[in-house]
């Protein structure tokens, strides 16, 4: 069996680094910003079904006449009643696209993040193999220690030539797409 440990002091200072990212994004909202996840965290929630429930039911009871206290005021077809969910729903789609336009915009962020620490951690790797070769040769144990790959790593990563490798090798994307 396995004790629970504290994660590593290291693990935690990333974990309150990205905690105080993420908090940022949620300040640097404006106040429309604000509203609009506020009214799409609504529409994503099971009392926003729970409200459309009671009040289509409720509608389509007073509506046909089953509740006798007010008289119906939209009758069967329910043409206000399809009015007024028409118009909700271009008004919640565009509260929920909006939502989702500043949540790509911060994903994509955190790619470009992501991108520049792995750059930062190739080529610190890299750096780190070819301390390591010169050492290795300073001892002469080059020869049995290094391999073919290790060769192979501890060269520059082309950055540029892995991006158009994968554009390429990527299924449908421009090449792929001209060969057939």
């Amino acid at each position: 069996m396995s004790e629970d440990r504290a994660p590593p002091r290291t693990v935690i200072e990333n974990i309150d680094a990205v905690m105080q990212l993420e908090e940022q994004a949620v300040a640097q909202r404006s106040r429309p910003d604000r509203l609009s996840d506020s009214i799409a965290d609504f529409v994503g929630s099971l009392w926003f079904v729970a409200v459309h429930v009671v009040a289509l039911i409720g509608w389509v009871l007073l509506n046909v006449g089953l509740i006798p206290v007010l008289g119906p005021f939209d009758p069967y077809p329910f043409p206000f009643l399809c009015m007024f969910v028409s118009l909700e729903s271009v008004l919640v789609s565009t509260f929920v696209l909006i939502k989702q336009n500043r949540m790509s915009w911060l994903a994509d962020q955190r790619a470009h993040l992501d991108l520049q620490v792995g750059l930062l951690s190739e080529r610190e790797a890299t750096k780190i193999l070819q301390l390591l070769d010169r050492v290795a040769s300073q001892l002469g144990i080059e020869q049995q220690v290094l391999d073919g790959e290790t060769r192979e790593l501890e060269s520059v990563t082309a950055v540029d030539r892995l991006a158009r490798e994968l554009h390429d090798r990527r299924p449908n994307s421009g090449a792929q797409r001209r060969r057939t």
